[in-house]
């Protein structure tokens, strides 16, 4: 993070710290001010899914492996079937369900990595109120945080149970 803040000042010459540049802090909203956002908002975002690729590639490679050794996989392959054709048909498919497991807890897992980005980054969001929340004993305030932290991960659940049963669809309801 301190290394893309540092490019971003000196290479760039961009205002770190803030999430519009002075001229558009209180302006009402515009296509200007949406793409002077856009402008600064692209580090923490690089930082947030920096963080969060790292597990989710070994989890998709520790299964992927783990799929590929697999007699199915093995029997395609002796049949005869082009590699690419054996890894995206077969192993793939059947490595991509532990992942989309995985990206169901990632909601409150990117919120927590934004409470630290925007200590970091000194950015205006969230991250700092709930902790100075915390350490003020604002039991209101670090309560809701935590009620949404729930709230999105109970809905990244739902959202990964739907995107499984789209990926795979033995997982499907029977209609019966």
């Amino acid at each position: 993070a301190l290394v893309l803040l540092i490019f971003s000042a000196t290479v760039l010459g961009q205002e770190v710290g803030t999430l519009f540049s002075r001229e558009y802090q209180n302006e009402p909203m515009s296509l200007a001010k949406m793409v002077d956002f856009a402008k600064h908002i692209w580090i923490p975002i690089v930082v947030l899914i920096a963080g969060g690729t790292a597990s989710l590639t070994r989890i998709m490679r520790a299964n992927l492996l783990d799929v590929l050794g697999q007699q199915y996989v093995q029997t395609a392959r002796a049949k005869g079937l082009h590699e690419r054709r054996v890894i995206w048909r077969h192993a793939v498919r059947n490595a991509l369900h532990p992942l989309v497991m995985a990206l169901g807890t990632t909601l409150p897992t990117l919120i927590s990595g934004e409470v630290v980005i925007s200590i970091v980054l000194n950015l205006p969001t969230t991250g700092p109120l709930y902790i100075r929340a915390l350490i003020q004993k604002d039991m209101y305030l670090g309560v809701t945080f935590l009620l949404m932290l729930s709230i999105l991960l109970i809905v990244g659940n739902l959202l990964a149970d739907l995107l499984l049963a789209w990926v795979d669809p033995r997982v499907r309801l029977d209609e019966s």
